[in-house]
């Protein structure tokens, strides 16, 4: 078994995540997504799906890009 490095479950269903150079264990894709998953600069929410990147900075859509002025950004339908 192995625990979760974001809540500490000692889980015998845990994985493994490889990004960046790093490997992460946890024991679901919640814990997975709270640790490694960018937070919109706007709203603050984790960016789960596509979401923009711009200059730096990160957003879950297009409409909170437009909020700090980022103007060009749009969202794909």
């Amino acid at each position: 078994m192995a625990a979760c490095e974001v809540c500490g479950n000692d889980y015998d269903m845990a994985f493994e995540v490889r990004a960046a150079g790093a490997v992460h264990v946890f024991d679901s894709f919640e814990c997975a997504a709270h640790k490694l998953a960018p937070i919109c600069d706007n709203c603050g929410c984790r960016i789960l799906g596509h979401g923009h990147e711009t200059d730096g900075m990160f957003f879950c859509g297009a409409h909170c890009a437009r909020v700090k002025g980022y103007t060009n950004l749009v969202d794909h339908s």
